[in-house]
Formats: structure tokens, C-alpha cells, sequence
């Protein structure tokens, strides 16, 4: 039996914006899968990541394709719980209430990114683990229930502070964000250009110097494009129950079983939401009955970084072995070579680099190495010359001893 005909549009409306956000931001396609489960799953997810790399421009887009109420915040230690949750409201004060203005806040919106999202005070990170958990803000006695679909947070690094262990494990999707660099530079320079140009007209239009602008102009301009709406979506997220997972409790156990094996850590919490990913990537695909292919969302339910790989490598080889579409094309040995000089460049050059950098950039090239050699034919001469180049990165670190 199929989906219901709403169904089906919502879903294939979700497609519609997948390929679109796909389009528009290069290099980004898991990116964009993983956000599209996190809103129809209702969970949250988190990027880790340098700066620079597109992550609050692409949940932005998400939010304006669902018509959904957007809040995006950049976090400090400095930064006051006023400027995230609304700021008193002195009339209700001075007749002895506490309350908190929450309109266009944080409270009030359907989706939240929040940058360097471990950098908040304990006032705002102990506020903002009750609205992850129960979809609540307490405003002053009274607790309030908030619309929130998903959060999504964005750090360089996850913290060290067993203080934040329980804010972090609500994070149920992570995903390694890292700048395309040299594998698509050409696309990415053009595409880049175009959201330059069209956020530079509409800076312009919004400060009213464009010739012939008038308000009802810019009005137009700042219109959500609004594919799907948030009721819709809400809709095909109750669908999730109906989705039978019967077919993958055995490869999904065994799985779990291989990981926890391998000194994987995760919180019997993650064990089970990622049971919800499943029924998303099924319902996804048009489908009730969940396949083993619908396990790749388990790539990335890990806690820790070190674990990344072991995690991606164990969910990945049970999602090919079923048909599943690999992690990522096979790229050409030029590409690869590419991205290995770009990692090597500033570090070979005349200042003197961190050990710590030297060591990262070690990590990556070996991870490069092991890419190429995946991808047979191996091209000798490529071989040779990233060989040369991690040889070279390699001597940095006598310096340091």
C-alpha cells in the first residue's frame, strides 16, 4: 500500500528543495540529505567545521524553502540570554510578573542555527537543552511550548567539558563539514559569484539606492519562497510511525553490536532516535517497508570525532553490500592531487607552521592516500608525487623535537 497523495507531494516538494539547496550550494549534497531528515525527523543536527564554509547561508535557504520562522544567532561567552530569548518585559515587572518578550526570538522559531553553539553561558545552554529535550521555554512560572522543528548548531570542534556531554548528546545527526577547496573549483566559483551578485542587489534594494525601488518591490524581495509549509511538513512527520522497520532490526542490531564491539560510544538515546532516521530516509523514498539501504543515516549518529571513521566505514559497507549508492564518486587522481597541494601549500611555505597544523594536515593527506588507493586504477605518477608531498609535511615536524 502507498502513501496517501498529500504524502507523496510533501515528499516530493522535500525532493524539490533537495535538489535546489543541492544546486545551490557546491559540495554540500550530504549536507543538504541530512538536513532534509533532520526536519522531517524532527531531531537536530550538528555541523562541525571551519568557518567559511556555507553552513548558516544553507540552513537559511532550508528555512525560507519550508516558510518556516528562522532564528540564527552567533554565540559567545559574552553573549547576555536577552539577545537570544527575548528581553523582559518591565510593565509585566513591575506588577510582579516575570516574563519574557519571546517575539522573533529564539522561542518562536520553527528552525535555529546557532554558530559556535558550545560558546553560550550555562544560563543559555541550560535553557536551550530543556527546548532540545521537551520543546519548552520556561517563561518565568510558566512553561511555554515552542514550535521547534529542529536545531541546528555549528562548531569548529566538539568541547572537552564533561559539563556539556548531556547538551552535545541532543545533537543526534553530525556531520564533517570541510571546505571544498580544490575537488570543484571552477562550479564553485561560479555559483559563489551568483550569491554574491544577488546579495549585493538586495542590499542595495533594501537601502532603497536602487534606481526605481520602491517599497512594494522590496517587499517582494524579502517573500519567502515557501515550497513547503510547516503544517505540511508536520504532517508527513507523523508519518513515521507508520513506517515498518521490522526488515532492518537485524542489520541495524547487528550494526549496533559491531560498533559497541569496536569501543564506539553511543548513549542508549542515540540508539534509539537513530531508529527515526531510518523510517525518514524510507519515508523519503516513497516508501513503507525500511531497507537496509535506509541505514546510512547511522553514519552519522557518533558522539566522538575519533570515531567518525570507524562509524562511516561499518555503515557504509552494509549499505553497499545492499545495493546502497556509494558515500561519495570516485574522483578523478587530478582532484585528488589537487586537494593534497592545497593542504601542503601554506604549511611548506616560509612561516613557520603550529605543530598542530603540520599534524591535521598530516590526517588529511593520509586520508587523500588512502582515497586514491580505493580508486584502482592508481596512476603511478600521482602516487608518486603525493607520496613527495607528505614526505615533505612529514620533515616539518623535526622542528619540534
Amino acid at each position: 500500500m502507498s502513501w496517501g497523495q498529500e504524502t507523496v507531494d510533501t515528499i516530493r516538494d522535500l525532493e524539490y528543495v533537495r535538489r535546489r539547496l543541492g544546486d545551490e550550494f557546491v559540495g554540500r549534497e550530504r549536507a543538504v540529505r541530512l538536513l532534509q531528515l533532520a526536519v522531517v525527523s524532527r531531531e537536530h543536527a550538528l555541523l562541525l567545521g571551519p568557518t567559511g564554509t556555507a553552513k548558516s547561508e544553507l540552513i537559511s535557504a532550508l528555512a525560507r524553502y519550508v516558510e518556516a520562522r528562522h532564528f540564527s544567532y552567533l554565540l559567545t561567552r559574552f553573549t547576555e540570554p536577552s539577545e537570544i530569548f527575548g528581553t523582559l518585559d518591565f510593565e509585566r515587572f513591575r506588577q510582579g510578573t516575570y516574563h519574557v518578550r519571546t517575539e522573533g526570538m529564539l522561542p518562536t522559531a520553527d528552525i535555529v542555527f546557532l554558530d559556535e553553539v558550545f560558546q553560550g553561558s550555562s544560563a543559555i545552554l541550560n535553557t536551550l537543552l530543556t527546548l532540545l529535550n521537551e520543546r519548552r521555554y520556561h517563561n518565568g512560572a510558566r512553561p511555554e511550548n515552542v514550535p521547534l522543528i529542529s536545531m541546528l548548531g555549528a562548531t569548529n570542534e566538539l568541547p572537552d567539558d564533561p559539563g556539556l556531554t548531556a547538551f552535545s548528546d541532543r545533537f543526534l545527526i553530525r556531520l564533517q563539514v570541510e571546505p571544498v577547496g580544490g575537488t570543484d573549483l571552477e562550479r564553485l566559483l561560479q555559483v559563489g559569484w551568483g550569491h554574491e551578485s544577488r546579495r549585493i542587489a538586495s542590499a542595495v534594494r533594501s537601502a532603497g539606492q536602487a534606481p526605481g525601488t520602491g517599497a512594494a518591490e522590496r517587499s517582494g524581495t524579502d517573500r519567502a519562497t515557501g515550497t513547503v509549509t510547516v503544517e505540511r511538513l508536520g504532517r508527513l512527520s507523523l508519518r513515521l510511525k507508520d513506517v515498518d522497520l521490522n526488515p532492518v532490526l537485524g542489520e541495524h542490531r547487528a550494526l549496533v553490536r559491531q560498533l559497541l564491539i569496536q569501543g564506539v560510544r553511543l548513549s542508549d538515546r542515540r540508539l534509539v532516535r537513530s531508529l527515526k532516521l531510518v523510517a525518514a530516509s524510507a519515508l523519503l523514498r516513497e516508501s513503507r517497508t525500511a531497507q537496509p539501504v535506509d541505514l546510512w543515516p547511522l553514519a552519522h549518529i557518533w558522539t566522538d570525532p575519533a570515531d567518525r571513521t570507524t562509524v562511516e566505514e561499518a555503515v557504509q559497507s552494509v549499505v553497499e553490500k545492499h545495493g546502497g549508492e556509494p558515500s561519495r564518486r570516485h574522483r578523478l587522481d587530478h582532484e585528488i592531487l589537487l586537494d593534497a597541494r592545497e593542504i601542503s601549500a601554506p604549511l611548506t611555505a616560509e612561516r613557520r607552521p603550529s605543530e598542530w597544523s603540520v599534524i591535521e594536515g598530516l590526517h588529511k593527506l593520509g586520508e587523500l592516500a588512502r582515497e586514491l588507493r580505493e580508486n584502482p586504477p592508481v596512476n603511478t605518477q600521482t602516487e608518486a608525487e603525493l607520496s613527495r608531498i607528505i614526505a615533505d609535511v612529514n620533515a616539518l615536524l623535526d622542528q619540534f623535537e
